[in-house]
């Protein structure tokens, strides 16, 4: 049986809705539209088959598949909702408050049984920022960081705590994906002039000097962010600072570090300096791609030995998104950029489309791996809200703008499981589209007034880079290593000075000089026979040749400095002194 069509939510002014994926785009009768402006959150669960909202009420959960509300919770103040992996648990999150007396709140952070609707587990979290425990795929663990240790609940088990992991003060940490044997990824801030490190561990291996998998220290780290790739056999590390005390960028200062499971690692070399925009693994785990360096950024694949495999070149651009099969990737420069896009066959390196998403905010792909979505949302932008619908091929199936006095305020895919929809081959010629083509507008270059009616002439302020297969060399053509360059210019020195010496012995295949009425070229060959003269001879020759080369720089128009103008006043003087030594030889 095919698989169902991914839904779309809606969640804005106008309240919360479901609408049908492509290829109908109409609103979908699975979930009855909730008006008002008080949604104030929603989420599915892993698999889709779950839905759950908050309306400023209660928290609400159905089924999608046949419609049936399944539990209400009272619980109007939640702002954040998660469900476990297989759905047997849903985490609801509040603000915490404390009472005017001082004394302690309320616990804010409630597990529900989604079965039976009972609140398994109650705990105060104060922060909003990391406030969901982490399930491994299975469930048997779930981890929670508390006062700087990680507390590890087996079996959704949470009124005992199976293991603690405890180093000075654990800041976060990330459980790997995937089945048995669980790994985790701590990371510690350095204090005191001590290193900041990330470690791995293997669940429960947590004690003693070598249970470490593997780590990582580095010393410009105030927040790091962690990425495990899908099969858990390498994290990704990228380490920023707030401050880049070289004064290069205003926005801190990142390193990308690389750390496998078996304990390797090493620091992934960028080639082009500046911020690290995005690094994304591709689902297959064997390569990431990274977007860095001062505008325009570069983007390059990596492999698992930290080298480059592809280079994208440069462009506006400070993200990357890999398609659900990974075999189509979307570089894109959202935020204070354009919003142009450009879709990538990662297979055979091949360029499919260029759209351009102008003003938008949010992108995700489809689960089926085909299309794509992007949006304009407030509050981050609070005019031309609304959502488009793409073909990665870059047509647009379906648009649809918010009323000029309505606010979008979030809009995402129904989650699928993975292999749910089946890998499609790539086609690159655009899908046909009833929704109008719009071309973006052009920003045309200011111009003062005193050259608008002059000719254009094309200048850029930044020269873009190709990508590597569409640069102008030849397929055998290699990079030179540091040492050939080197060799290459030794070997163009030595030929120019056999060539110069070849022309001081034949003079007649020498160039001719221009005929001058000097003295100095009528006998410039002669010689005196002391060592002394000969030598005052060459150096007032050797004056003279540097004024005439001033001379024509002058004639060129180059502005001269104050002691090239004097030098240029001496030039009688020393023809004088020329002349009066080649009268004594």
């Amino acid at each position: 049986m095919a698989p169902s069509t991914p839904l779309l939510t809606v969640r804005g002014s106008e309240g919360l809705y479901m609408v049908n994926g492509p290829p109908h785009f109409t609103e979908s009768t699975l979930f009855p539209r909730e008006s008002g402006k008080n949604c104030k959150v929603y989420t599915f669960s892993k698999d889709g088959t779950l839905f759950a909202w908050g309306n400023g009420e209660k928290i609400n959960v159905i089924n999608v598949t046949n419609k049936k509300l399944l539990h209400s919770f009272d619980l109007p103040k939640a702002v954040c909702l998660e469900f476990s992996p297989k759905n047997t648990v849903l985490a609801t999150w509040q603000p915490y408050t404390t009472s005017k007396d001082g004394t302690a709140g309320i616990p804010n952070l409630q597990l529900y049984d989604v079965k039976t609707g009972t609140c398994l587990k109650s705990f105060i979290q104060k922060k909003m920022q990391n406030w969901c425990p982490s399930w491994s795929e299975d469930e048997t663990i779930c981890a929670r960081n508390v006062n700087n240790e990680v507390h590890f609940f087996e079996n959704n088990n949470f009124n005992t705590i199976a293991n603690k992991l405890h180093l000075q003060k654990i800041n976060d940490f990330v459980l790997s994906p995937g089945p048995q044997p669980y790994k985790v990824a701590v990371y510690v801030p350095g204090s005191k002039g001590a290193p900041s490190f990330v470690r791995l561990y293997q669940y429960p291996n947590f004690d003693g000097p070598h249970a470490a998998l593997a780590n990582k220290s580095f010393f410009k780290a105030d927040k790091v962010t962690m990425l495990w790739n899908k099969k858990a056999t390498a994290v990704l590390v990228i380490a920023s600072t707030d401050v880049d005390k070289t004064g290069a960028s205003y926005y801190g200062e990142q390193t990308l570090h690389y750390i496998a499971a078996n304990g390797e690692s090493a620091v992934v070399q960028l080639p082009k300096n500046g911020p690290i925009y995005d690094v994304v693994w591709n689902s297959s785990s064997t390569e990431f791609c990274a977007v860095y360096g001062f505008m325009p950024a570069k983007a390059t694949i990596f492999n698992l030995k930290c080298d480059p495999v592809f280079d994208f070149g440069t462009g506006p651009r400070n993200a990357a998104y890999y398609s659900p099969h990974g075999h189509i990737l979307v570089l894109a420069g959202f935020g204070n950029l354009r919003g142009q896009m450009e879709v990538w066959d990662v297979k055979n390196y091949k360029l499919i489309s260029k759209p351009v998403a102008s003003d938008s905010t949010y992108f995700a792909w489809c689960p089926d791996g085909e299309h794509i979505l992007t949006a304009t949302c407030a509050p981050r932008l609070r005019v031309n809200n609304g959502y488009k619908i793409w073909h990665y091929t870059g047509s647009v199936l379906h648009k649809y703008d918010m009323p000029s006095n309505a606010e979008l305020w979030q809009v995402s895919w129904q989650p699928f499981l993975d292999g749910i929809f089946p890998v499609k081959t790539i086609t690159y010629q655009a899908v046909p589209s009833d929704v109008p083509s719009e071309e973006p507008k052009v920003a045309t270059a200011y111009r003062p007034p005193a050259l608008r009616n002059k000719p254009i002439t094309n200048s850029k302020l930044h020269e873009e880079e190709p990508p590597q297969n569409m640069k102008p060399q030849a397929v055998n053509d290699k990079p030179l290593s540091k040492t050939a360059l080197k060799n290459q210019r030794k070997h163009e020195a030595k030929k120019a000075a056999k060539q110069e010496a070849r022309n001081e012995k034949s003079p007649d295949l020498a160039p001719t000089p221009a005929p001058q009425s000097t003295p100095r070229n009528t006998i410039s060959q002669s010689t005196s026979g002391d060592p002394e003269i000969d030598k005052k001879i060459k150096n007032l020759k050797k004056k003279l040749k540097a004024i005439e080369q001033l001379k024509e720089q002058a004639a060129a128009g180059k502005q001269l400095e104050k002691n090239q103008l004097e030098k240029i006043q001496k030039e009688k003087a020393l023809l004088q002194e020329l002349e009066d030594l080649e009268l004594g030889i």
